[in-house]
C-alpha cells in the first residue's frame, strides 16, 4: 500500500558547527543537510517533535520545503545520537527520485507464535529487527510483517520465508536467519559433585590427600631409628 509522501518544512542554516547546533537543539530544533543528486549540499534545520514522529512511525521519504527555496524529496539516509544513544541529534536527507531504486532498512513487524515456543525451555529469539531491501523510492513499506507461526514445528525462519511487498526484494542472503528457537536444558547434577556416604556413616578415605609437613618428619625420624 503507498502512501502520501508527508511534507515537512527547514530553514536554511547560516552558520554550521558544534555550538550553533547545541543552540537549535535546545530551541527544539534538529540540524539535518541535504545532498545528492549532483547538487550542492545545504544545511538546514527542521521540527525535532515533527521529524521524530514522522521517524516513529516508519517514514522513509520526506518532501521538504526550504523557506526562501524549493522543494526537495529526499530519502531519510542516516540518524546520528547523542553518545548515550537514546536521542537523535542530526540527520541526513539524500534527494531522491521516487522511480529510482534505493536501498533501505525497513523495521520488521513480528507476529503469530511457533508452535515449537510452546515446548519446555524454548527461547525465541530475533536475529534481525530490521531488514535490508531494494525498491523503488515510492514503493517503500513503512514496515514488513513476519508471521512466525509459518515456522511450524521448525525452529528457525529465514528470509527467503517472508512475504515482501511486490515490487520489493531482499538485499541480504535468502537463508539469512531471521528468528529462532533455542532450548535450555535442565542443568545434569556434575559427577562427584558429592562424596559417597559409607553405610555406617562414616568419611569416606581420600586417598590423594597430601601428608602434613611434621607427619613427614615423623616418618624421616622413625626410619632413623630403625637404622
Amino acid at each position: 500500500m503507498k502512501h502520501e509522501t508527508p511534507k515537512i518544512e527547514a530553514e536554511r542554516r547560516e552558520k554550521v558547527g558544534t555550538i550553533y547546533s547545541q543552540r537549535l537543539r535546545k530551541a527544539g530544533r534538529l540540524p539535518a543537510i541535504i545532498y545528492g543528486h549532483k547538487k550542492d549540499p545545504v544545511a538546514v534545520s527542521i521540527d525535532e517533535k515533527e521529524i521524530l514522529t514522522h521517524l516513529h512511525r516508519g517514514t522513509h521519504v520526506l518532501d521538504i520545503a526550504v523557506k526562501g527555496g524549493g522543494s526537495e524529496t529526499v530519502l531519510v539516509k542516516e540518524l546520528q545520537f547523542g553518545y548515550l544513544g537514546d536521542n537523535v541529534m542530526h540527520v541526513d536527507f539524500a534527494r531522491v527520485d521516487l522511480e529510482e531504486e534505493v536501498t533501505v532498512l525497513v523495521n520488521l513487524a513480528f507476529s503469530g507464535t511457533p508452535k515449537a515456543a510452546a515446548q519446555s525451555g524454548a527461547i525465541l529469539t530475533h536475529d534481525m529487527t530490521s531488514l535490508e531491501v531494494v525498491c523503488r523510492v515510492n514503493a517503500i513499506p513503512g514496515e514488513i510483517p513476519v508471521d512466525l507461526s509459518i515456522m511450524g514445528e521448525g525452529t528457525v525462519i529465514t528470509v527467503a520465508e517472508i512475504e515482501l511487498p511486490t515490487g520489493v526484494r531482499a538485499a541480504v542472503e535468502p537463508d539469512a536467519v531471521v528468528s529462532h528457537i533455542s532450548f535450555v536444558k535442565k542443568e545434569e547434577e556434575a559427577v562427584g559433585e558429592e562424596a559417597e556416604v559409607a553405610p555406617d556413616g562414616s568419611e569416606p578415605e581420600v586417598i590423594t590427600e597430601a601428608k602434613a609437613e611434621g607427619d613427614d618428619k615423623k616418618d624421616d625420624k622413625k626410619k632413623e631409628s630403625k637404622d
